[in-house]
Formats: C-alpha cells, structure tokens, sequence
C-alpha cells in the first residue's frame, strides 16, 4: 500500500515542502530510504522501526521503501522520523480515518523519535513554520518541547504530542488535543538613530563586504583581533 505525508527541510532559512512517499509490499525483509538522504535521515529507519514496535503496535518485517521528494535535494537531519514513521502506520492500516486524506493535505509533521516512542525536541522550527505558512500550509504537528516556540507564529494550527501512541489516537480520532494558543510576542523596540556607513571612518573592505552580504542575503561574521604591543610580544 502506498501512503503521501509532508514534511519539510530548510535550505538556510528558505524552507521546501518534502513529500513522504511509502510504499509496503510483501516479500523479504528490506528497508530502504531514498531521495537523497544524509546519513542521520538512513539511520532512521531503525529509530522508526523499534519507536512502533514500542508504541504497542505489532510490525511485522516487510519490503518498504521510503522515498524523499523532491529527489534532488538532500535531505538532512532526524526531523523526518516523525512523518516516516506515520506514513508506515498509514501504509498498514494502524492510522485508518475518513477524514484522513483532507487532513493530510493541510499539514506536516515534525519530529525525531525515541526508541521508546517518545517524540524529541527538533531544531529549526521557527523558519520551518514560517515557511509552511507561506506554502499554504494550516498545520504542523510538532513535539511538545517544541509547542511554545511554534506558537509565535500567526494562523498556523499547532498540534504538540509527546509520543507516537500518542499521535495514532489523534489521527484515529480517539484522542482530542487542545491547540496551542497563539503566543504573540511584543516588543517595544524604537530605534531612534539612524546609522549610515558614511559615518564610519575607513574599513572599506569592511563595509564592501557587509553591503555584498546584505545584497546577497549570506551570513557574514567579523571577528576583531587585539593588537600586541612590541612589549607583549615574547
């Protein structure tokens, strides 16, 4: 049976759909991941196998395969185990609802699993929100550790669990978890100066190089050196 769920990978802060597609079919035992994963992404299919087997799900060994779309990206980091694993379930029937497939249009899933289960805090998911939203994406199931910071973001529906027991029954619709409320951050910032590069005396690869980096949207770090005094000097 094949299953469709989404998720998302960033390129800098520039965040891009990925399509989970998986596929389970009978025959000998064969697992595989492609699309252009890292090494984190591979080894999750052994994560992913152990966290169902101990989210009291019985998993027995069959071919699947788990391909990463777009294929000509690559994929990084453990943020894809969550929707792997839920596109496994789908794909063997735990996971079965009329609604399913609406739902499954409108939202990605983020996460890393335990062993035991338990979904892990993830890295990114500020931009990855941003980005969603962007995309016309109306929800993101996240881990809860995660839950305070996803919710800073406006109009976008935050669903937080704990574990992958935890997300069957919401998907199966046995279990209600209460949304998280938007956080709306507020500042009082006023910057009442205005500084300009004419001000500063010199340093004319200095600025060149901090107007290429603004203009180019890249990160740029100065580092300034002390000066040792002939003195200091052994």
């Amino acid at each position: 049976m094949l299953s469709i769920v989404k998720s998302m990978a960033l390129n800098g802060l520039d965040g891009y759909l990925v399509s989970i597609q998986t596929d389970i079919s009978e025959g000998m035992p064969y697992f595989q991941i492609v699309g252009l994963p890292d090494a984190s992404v591979k080894e999750s299919k052994e994560r992913v196998i152990t966290a169902i087997k101990n989210s009291k799900v019985k998993f027995l060994s069959k071919r699947i395969i788990i391909n990463l779309a777009p294929a000509n990206t690559r994929k990084e980091g453990s943020n894809f185990d969550l929707p792997i694993s839920v596109g496994i379930l789908i794909a063997i029937n735990v996971i079965k609802n009329p609604n399913l497939e609406n739902f499954l249009k409108q939202t990605i899933f983020i996460g890393e699993l335990a062993l035991d289960g338990k979904v892990e805090k993830v890295n990114g998911i500020l931009p990855i929100g941003i980005e969603a939203k962007k995309l016309g994406i109306k929800r993101m199931i996240v881990p809860k550790q995660n839950a305070k910071e996803a919710s800073i973001i406006k109009d976008l529906e935050i669903i937080a669990i704990n574990s992958l027991e935890e997300l069957i029954q919401v998907l199966n619709g046995n279990k209600i978890i209460t949304k998280q409320k938007y956080n709306e951050i507020k500042t009082n910032c006023q910057f009442k100066d205005k500084i300009d590069f004419s001000e500063i005396k010199g340093q004319e690869n200095v600025k060149r190089a901090l107007e290429v980096a603004a203009a180019g949207g890249h990160n740029c770090l100065l580092i300034r050196f002390p000066r040792f005094r002939k003195n200091n000097v052994s």
